[in-house]
């Protein structure tokens, strides 16, 4: 009989539910550490999220449709 307690990477702790890649230059983020910019048409397709620097680089807009990149909260 279990407990009902989630073990390893299914644990709500597991800093794998907030890791996220930085498409560009491929920079591990963590969502609420550190500063995550995501586009909101190409994020559903694509895993378009961009890291703080390549956010700057890219003035705000995504590569690929050119709309404007939201702040992860």
């Amino acid at each position: 009989m279990s407990t009902g307690l989630f073990k390893g990477v299914n644990a709500m702790g597991h800093i794998g539910w907030v890791r996220r890649k930085c498409r560009i230059c491929a920079r591990t983020l963590i969502i609420g550490r550190d500063m995550v910019y995501h586009c909101p048409k190409c994020s559903k397709d694509r895993d378009a999220f961009f890291c703080e620097a390549d956010y700057k680089r890219l003035k705000g807009r995504c590569p690929f449709c050119g709309s404007e990149l939201k702040l992860v909260i």
